[in-house]
């Protein structure tokens, strides 16, 4: 590799110079670049293309786990050691994530469900238990505020939102969007915090129109609402935290363009056996 670092350099640094930096000799420089390629490291120049482009086809989200399992889908023969080996040498890495503040609004006096879902976050069939939460996006004409609902077997998004103002009718659009999409019936678990949004008498309406039973999560405890609040981790990590929006439009259609073409429907997700949440579903409802 610190051969090929030369080499690639040759025309803008001096070559004693490099080896001397990179503590190999010229000889030994000159010597390699006289012999042929060795299957080997044909092979692994190959597979680095490949690697590559699934990083970049992933927006530079995925780590070694999420390109090998790709690559063994491509037909690759390559274990998840080398993948890890292969990036950590060409410094390809996953985008790292930062700390967010808290939206719930708490301080009310609607009525709070009981944490029916009681973190038991694998669920068995699609339209059994969603969970919802809201976030904010930062713009340069101010907040942009984001409503989700999550389908837990898949981890789809299936209803969202944005808004400027952080209010009850939000998180209902959201809500409208999932009944409209998904159809579901009468029994579904609806998880999300105890915030005024989701506690309001309007939002709580709708579910019992559909036959949705509440569920909230304990007072302050972000893992009651974990998969929603990882989604969320996920979006900034990915997304927004390598953007600059000066606009809220600017920022509603990139958001939009994540979760229905990128998240929902060729992001790989760990613990759906590295499916997209739509390839999850399609292939699960074959079987």
């Amino acid at each position: 590799m610190r051969y090929r670092a030369i080499q690639e350099h040759d025309r803008r640094y001096p070559i004693r110079l490099m080896c001397r930096a990179l503590a190999v000799s010229a000889a030994g420089y000159y010597a390699w670049r006289s012999r042929p390629e060795s299957p080997r490291f044909i092979q692994a120049r190959t597979l680095l293309s490949a690697i590559r482009v699934v990083h970049q086809e992933s927006r530079e989200t995925y780590g070694s786990p999420r390109i090998w399992d790709a690559l063994v889908k491509q037909g690759h023969g390559i274990g998840e050691q080398r993948v890890a080996r292969l990036m950590r040498l060409a410094g390809l890495r996953a985008k790292t994530v930062k700390k967010w503040r808290a939206t719930t609004q708490s301080q009310h006096r609607f009525p709070v469900a009981a944490n029916t879902l009681d973190r038991a976050f694998t669920v068995e069939a699609p339209n059994r238990v969603w969970a919802g939460d809201l976030t904010y996006v930062w713009t340069l004409e101010g907040w942009l505020y984001l409503a989700v609902l999550l389908d837990l077997y898949s981890r789809r998004v299936v209803g969202w939102a944005m808004g400027q103002r952080l209010t009850v009718d939000l998180a209902e659009r959201a809500l409208t969007m999932a009944l409209a999409n998904r159809a579901p019936t009468a029994g579904l678990l609806h998880h999300s915090d105890r915030g005024s949004q989701y506690a309001a008498t309007s939002y709580q309406r709708i579910l019992a129109a559909y036959g949705l039973r509440p569920s909230m999560s304990r007072k302050g405890n972000c893992w009651d609402n974990a998969c929603v609040e990882s989604f969320f981790g996920t979006l900034k990590r990915e997304l927004v935290y390598h953007r600059h929006y000066a606009t809220r439009d600017e920022a509603k259609q990139d958001i939009f363009e994540y979760i229905e073409v990128f998240y929902n429907r060729q992001r790989r997700h760990s613990t759906l056996s590295y499916d997209s949440p739509a390839e999850y579903e399609a292939r699960t409802a074959v079987a």
